[in-house]
């Protein structure tokens, strides 16, 4: 088992809001073995398994960590964030912002993979540093959002950012990778086969992050549209 199956599971049980000693009780073990199990300390049989799915109501690829989705299918757009409006909802958030990150990192990994193929050092540098960016900015909003932080912690003048400097540097790393690759095919030749079957034998797990990304992306964007008609 790997680390995400002991969070995972940690995670359903406090998101179900009932403590070690009901569940334990309820999947028929001791609450000193499924302490154990939800820490890491332990790995348990596959009988275990089946109970701790029905029991929690998710698929055994998502508990062990193989998928995204509970219930084993593709994940819908609503699963990655909680829509909910009831109070003390902050368990549920967390197998939520699991999913989140784990969609991004799986679908990151992909992309710098395919990007090694290439042996373009300029692509890899051009990639990295459009998403380090977008790190950045996400990190920034959150960190000002609390009127408390200090706000010279950036090096990056206020009025610069809230001026779209950061945007400014995404576009011209998106330029300077589609230099990076034209270069490359120019140079080199094809690019890595990324033919659905192809990633699909390449990337048995991570590849279904990535089409999650960009299934869930392509139906945000064309709801932006579909809005203005």
């Amino acid at each position: 088992m790997n680390e995400e199956f002991s969070r995972t599971l940690s995670l359903l049980r406090q998101e179900k809001g009932v403590s070690q000693r009901t569940a334990a009780a309820a999947l028929g073990i001791s609450q000193a073995l499924l302490s154990h199990y939800e820490n890491g300390i332990r790995e348990p049989g596959l009988p275990f398994v089946v109970r701790a799915c029905d029991y929690y109501g998710v698929s055994a690829d998502f508990l062990l960590g193989r998928t995204l989705s509970r219930d084993g299918t593709t994940i819908a757009p609503e699963e990655l964030y909680d829509l909910s409006d009831e109070k003390n909802n902050s368990m549920k958030g967390g197998v939520l912002a699991l999913l989140s990150k784990k969609l991004l990192v799986n679908s990151i990994g992909v992309l710098f993979d395919l990007l090694s193929k290439t042996g373009s050092r300029e692509a890899i540098k051009a990639a990295s540093n459009y998403l380090s960016t977008a790190v950045y900015t996400m990190y920034r909003r959150l960190y000002q959002a609390d009127p408390g932080n200090n706000p010279d912690f950036f090096s990056v003048p206020t009025h610069y950012f809230q001026a779209g400097l950061a945007e400014a540097d995404m576009k011209c790393a998106e330029a300077e990778l589609a230099d990076a690759l034209a270069i490359h095919i120019k140079e080199k030749g094809p690019m890595p086969e990324m033919t659905h079957d192809a990633l699909a034998r390449n990337y048995p797990v991570l590849y279904q992050s990535l089409l999650q990304v960009v299934h869930n992306t392509g139906e945000r964007i064309n709801g932006i549209m579909a809005g203005r008609k």
